[in-house]
C-alpha cells in the first residue's frame, strides 16, 4: 500500500492575508465583527443581524458587549419601544469605525493583488524558503528526489537523486517510508552526521575504491578548519553541494587533506535519515 501526499509545491503560489483592529493586546474586530455591525446597522435587529452573519443570537451580543467594552464607548446601544418593543443601532463611532475597516480592506486588497503580482512564478522559490528554513543537529542537509524504492523483508532502501549527478541510498524501515510518503518522484532531503562521514583519497594507482559504505561522494576539499584534536573538512560537489566530515588531525596530515585536492566522503546507508517537508 503506497501513501499519496499532495505537493503544495505543485499547486498556483498565493499570497492571502486579513485586516483586524486590535485595541492594546486585545482584538476588537476583524471582518466578522464588522460585518456584524454593519447587518445591525442595515436591519436595526439583533436577530436579524445574527441570522445575517451566521451567529446565534447570544454569540452576537457576547460580540457586541466585547466591542463595545474594547473600544471603551458604547458602538451599539440598545433601543426602548418602536416596532416590536425595542431594537438596536450604532452609535457614529461606529458607523466610522466601519467606514475605516471597508477603507483599509479595500486598501489591503490591492497590496494583495499588488503582491501576488511580484511573486508571480516563484513557487519554486517560495519551496526553497521552506527548506532553508530546516533546522537540526545534522551537519549535512542535501536536497534531492527519490529515485527508486527496494523493498526488504523488513526495511527499504531509498535512493534520493542529487544535484550534479550524485546519488545517496538510505536504508530505512517500512514504516518510515510509509510515514513520510516517500514515492519516486517524491522530495525529500537526507541528514548525515559530520561525525558518520569517512574520509578517503585514491591511490597512487588510481584504482576504484572498495568499501562496504554504500555512500562515496567525490569532491574537491573546500576547506579545512583544525581544532585542537579534530577537523572539519568540507568538499564541494559537483552540482555545488557540501558535505563536511569531523576527522583527526592526524588523518588530515595522514591522507594529505588541502584546499583544492580531492576526496572522497564515505558513509552508511544505514548512517542516513531522510525527511520530508510537511
Amino acid at each position: 500500500m503506497t501513501s499519496e501526499r499532495a505537493d503544495p509545491s505543485h499547486g498556483p503560489l498565493e499570497l492571502g492575508g486579513s485586516v483586524w483592529f486590535q485595541a492594546g493586546a486585545h482584538t476588537l474586530g476583524g471582518a466578522s465583527r464588522i460585518a456584524l455591525l454593519a447587518a445591525i446597522g442595515e436591519t436595526g435587529s439583533i436577530t436579524s443581524a445574527a441570522k445575517a452573519v451566521g451567529i446565534s443570537y447570544k454569540g452576537a451580543w457576547d460580540a457586541v458587549d466585547t466591542m463595545n467594552n474594547l473600544a471603551g464607548e458604547p458602538l451599539v446601544v440598545r433601543l426602548t419601544g418602536g416596532k416590536g418593543g425595542g431594537g438596536t443601532t450604532l452609535t457614529p463611532r461606529a458607523i466610522r469605525l466601519i467606514e475605516t475597516f471597508r477603507a483599509v480592506e479595500r486598501e489591503h486588497r490591492r497590496f494583495l493583488e499588488r503582491a501576488g503580482a511580484a511573486i508571480e512564478g516563484f513557487a519554486t522559490d517560495w519551496d526553497l524558503i521552506g527548506r532553508i528554513g530546516v533546522k537540526t543537529s545534522a551537519r549535512n542537509q542535501l536536497y534531492g528526489t527519490v529515485s527508486s524504492i527496494t523493498r526488504g523483508t523488513v526495511n527499504d532502501e531509498v535512493s534520493l537523486a542529487l544535484p550534479g549527478g550524485h546519488a545517496i541510498v538510505a536504508v530505512v524501515t517500512h514504516d518510515s517510508t510509509e510515514a513520510l510518503g516517500l514515492a519516486v518522484g517524491a522530495a525529500a532531503f537526507a541528514l548525515i552526521k559530520a561525525s558518520w562521514v569517512v574520509l578517503l583519497v585514491d591511490g597512487d594507482n588510481g584504482a576504484p575504491l572498495k568499501l562496504s559504505a554504500r555512500n562515496q561522494l567525490r569532491g574537491i576539499v573546500q576547506s579545512v578548519k583544525r581544532g585542537a584534536v579534530n577537523a572539519e573538512v568540507t568538499l564541494l560537489l559537483d552540482g555545488g553541494a557540501v558535505i563536511a566530515a569531523v576527522v583527526t588531525n592526524e588523518s588530515v596530515d595522514t591522507l594529505g587533506l588541502v584546499e583544492g585536492g580531492n576526496a572522497v566522503a564515505a558513509f552508511k546507508a544505514s548512517s542516513v535519515i531522510l525527511g520530508v517537508k510537511d
